[in-house]
């Protein structure tokens, strides 16, 4: 896209007629929906969502996570001038109808009642198209999630990126936390824990659920082609979700997030096994822990956006031209 559009551009993402295309306006100015797509409430047609879940109610030690979908949204700003680097010049902004979908409305107050809104707000997203790329929020908000996800697709594959598995034991399901969800979500049945791998791991779990596990430790001495072939021979082809704690990544490349671990991937190898990933089956995924007050200079908030536009490239690959 010439950079020139600019002078002519501004605010694309209420007064562009199409879902459609690269956009050339100044990232630095006009309305920040993510990768200047069109906000819409309307999605007849659309065949990708991009909702905000802005809740961090669920954290056990720094909030803020509530701001990440606004501040991945202004990162993402730098993107959409181009298709996205490293998949052979495919372009799904100009080859989909790609929507912002805006964010979910709850009551902040009322913190029992988020899960079953959250779920409401996906299953009414899924009834017209395939599937959402979500911008957290804590990582709770994979659990409510993945509950209309599986109700539409029966159990699913999981794609953890994460330094921790979230696998505290936990049996009260009226307890809201971010580090039980994927516990809940296997107990729940709506996970298929054989299917399932964690990736980034580095803290220690007393029982993984049969989840399978592959640290940050592995990643750094099997490298990028061993990890990549041990989680597809995972997933299979089956439905699959992918979830992408920022704490994956070194507090080195992602110091904005409530529950910082050295020893985590690189921002280069989360990248490489992002895009390496294509042809699994991923039919929605979310970015989350972002929490833009710990963020020195925005490189989270960075990180995160095109974590995100890394989703959105896996789940529309298998249907590309």
């Amino acid at each position: 896209m010439a950079l020139q559009d600019a002078k002519a551009k501004v605010d694309e993402a209420f007064t562009a007629r199409s879902s459609r295309g690269l956009v050339g306006e100044n990232a630095f100015g006009g309305a920040t929906s993510f990768l200047r797509r069109r906000y819409s409430k309307d999605l007849g047609g659309a065949d990708l969502a991009i909702t905000g879940v802005p809740f961090d109610q669920a954290v056990t030690n720094r909030p803020g996570t509530r701001l990440g979908p606004r501040a991945i949204r202004e990162a993402s700003t730098l993107q959409p001038y181009d298709p996205p680097f490293g998949w052979d010049g495919f372009d799904p902004l100009s080859e989909f109808d790609i929507i912002d979908y805006g964010d979910l409305a709850f009551d902040y107050a009322m913190v029992s009642e988020f899960p079953q809104a959250l779920t409401a707000h996906m299953e009414g997203i899924l009834t017209h198209v395939s599937g959402a790329v979500t911008l957290g929020g804590d990582h709770y908000i994979t659990f409510p999630i993945l509950k209309a996800y599986a109700a539409k697709y029966g159990p699913l594959g999981v794609i953890q990126f994460d330094a921790h598995s979230d696998l505290w034991p936990d049996d009260d399901f009226a307890r809201i936390d971010h580090g039980t969800m994927m516990y809940k979500a296997v107990k729940s049945g709506l996970v298929d824990p054989a299917r399932s791998v964690q990736i980034g791991i580095r803290t220690e779990t007393e029982d993984y659920c049969g989840v399978n596990v592959i640290s940050a430790r592995e990643v750094h001495e099997a490298g990028i082609a061993a990890t990549v072939a041990k989680a597809k021979g995972i997933v299979g082809q089956g439905a699959t979700y992918l979830s992408f704690d920022i704490d994956a990544l070194d507090p080195a490349f992602a110091p904005g997030t409530g529950t910082p671990v050295w020893g985590g991937l690189a921002s280069w190898q989360a990248a490489a096994i992002l895009r390496d990933l294509a042809g699994a089956n991923i039919v929605g995924g979310d970015i989350v822990e972002v929490s833009p007050p710990f963020d020195a200079g925005g490189a989270t908030a960075v990180a995160g956006a095109h974590v995100a536009m890394e989703i959105l490239c896996l789940m529309l690959w298998t249907r590309r031209a």
